[in-house]
């Protein structure tokens, strides 16, 4: 009996390990968002079963003060530093790749049953520091969960302004005609869910000022895009500022369906199952845009590629990497499609993001006890869209302002 479950032991490591390899060598982009998502479930579960035992650890447990929520965020924030530290150490380690000879590369894209230990152990890890330090790392992770929202807002303004240049390259009738369609069904999908804003945010009979303000400001901003588009001086178009404007009714809704639920303009009503739903949009969305971020980070268009990739590799697959098909025994240095380093770093960030919607971005209030309500969830998404809407006016006017720089 011993003997078949040493050789049973033993089958499974040998399939991790070829599981494991075998994913190395087909994209070690995907391996990576496939940690991250697991990192997802782990913050996930252990906000919901772990209070009982995280009471009983006395470096822990320091007050009686100490409420059920309180334990959840500690579980969330503990999983999401162990998570931060395997990312940011690999963006350090990562620095200067510039080819495909450095050692550095193969650290990348292979190893991956070592990659998952040291993950494991650096979030069992966690559960073992001063609560000082989760504190620090939960005020930090504030200011990184904006930061990956803005690399968001970043590829949102690549990602529709190349959908926009490809559709124009083609020259031909039916896709200009098919960019004004897009662009007139975006305008009127803003303004009538602005609307829908209106009867959910502005119930009669209250002072609901200030959601009042933040749709108003969203349905200006939204013309405003369209009016400095299509200036003459300007020669924009129209696609990416009835794109962008969608993007900003979404935020303004997701930061309006964030305030606290007992809040009296929250036409809302939030409740558990409100609140479950949210947690199931929200972890979908983060899984979707760390996905597509770390994806796009191998695109010779964007931001995220280093000055030596080839610029040749625009239209490539985002699901594979050019690094896998190298020989072995290839002399010549290939420089890197992507930065390694700055791959890594969305992934920290998307940590802290993730602990941020998991923990009430650490709110104190009773409101902590839902899934990214609160006043600071609602100001962050809120200033996120107002951010959007002024990057990418810059990205109209910066040209005429600056002739003599490069914006692509």
């Amino acid at each position: 009996m011993s003997c078949l479950a040493c050789c049973c032991a033993s089958a499974t490591c040998g399939l991790c390990s070829s599981v494991a390899s075998g994913i190395s060598r087909k994209s070690a982009r995907i391996a990576y968002c496939g940690l991250f998502g697991a990192s997802l479930v782990v913050s996930w579960i252990l906000r919901e079963t772990s209070a009982p035992l995280l009471e009983k650890f006395s470096w822990i447990n320091t007050s009686d003060s100490y409420t059920k929520e309180w334990y959840q965020q500690q579980a969330v924030l503990r999983v999401s530093f162990g998570n931060f530290l395997f990312f940011a150490i690999y963006a350090l380690i990562m620095i200067g790749v510039k080819d495909q000879n450095d050692r550095r590369d193969s650290w990348h894209h292979g190893g991956w049953p070592v990659k998952m230990v040291v993950w494991f152990l650096l979030v069992v890890l966690m559960f073992f520091v001063p609560n000082v330090i989760v504190s620090i790392y939960g005020t930090l992770a504030k200011f990184g969960a904006g930061a990956f929202l803005l690399v968001q807002v970043v590829l949102l303004l690549d990602a529709t302004h190349n959908w926009n240049d490809s559709w124009v390259e083609k020259d031909e009738r039916k896709w200009y005609i098919a960019l004004l369609v897009i662009s007139v069904v975006c305008y009127i999908a803003t303004y009538a869910f602005s609307g829908v804003l209106f009867m959910w945010f502005n119930p009669s009979g209250h002072d609901c000022g200030l959601n009042v303000f933040f749709i108003v400001m969203t349905m200006i901003l939204a013309f405003v895009f369209a009016i400095v588009a299509l200036h003459p001086a300007i020669n924009g178009s129209l696609l990416p500022a009835s794109v962008i404007s969608v993007y900003c009714a979404y935020v303004c809704y997701t930061g309006l369906s964030s305030e606290p639920h007992d809040y009296v303009c929250n036409g809302l009503n939030r409740s558990k199952a409100v609140t479950a739903s949210t947690l199931t949009l929200g972890m979908l969305t983060t899984v979707l845009s760390v996905l597509y971020s770390a994806l796009r980070a191998g695109s010779s268009t964007t931001f995220l590629s280093p000055p030596s990739s080839p610029r040749a590799g625009g239209k490539e697959a985002l699901l594979e990497d050019p690094e896998d098909g190298k020989k072995s025994g290839e002399a010549e240095a290939r420089p890197v499609s992507y930065s390694y380093s700055f791959f890594h770093i969305i992934f920290a960030l998307a940590s802290m993001y993730a602990a941020m919607l998991l923990s009430g971005w650490t709110d104190s209030s009773e409101s902590a006890s839902l899934i990214d309500v609160g006043w600071t969830s609602v100001w962050v998404k809120i200033c996120t869209g107002w951010v959007t809407a002024a990057l990418y006016i810059w990205t109209l006017i910066a040209p005429h302002i600056l002739p003599d720089r490069e914006f692509y």
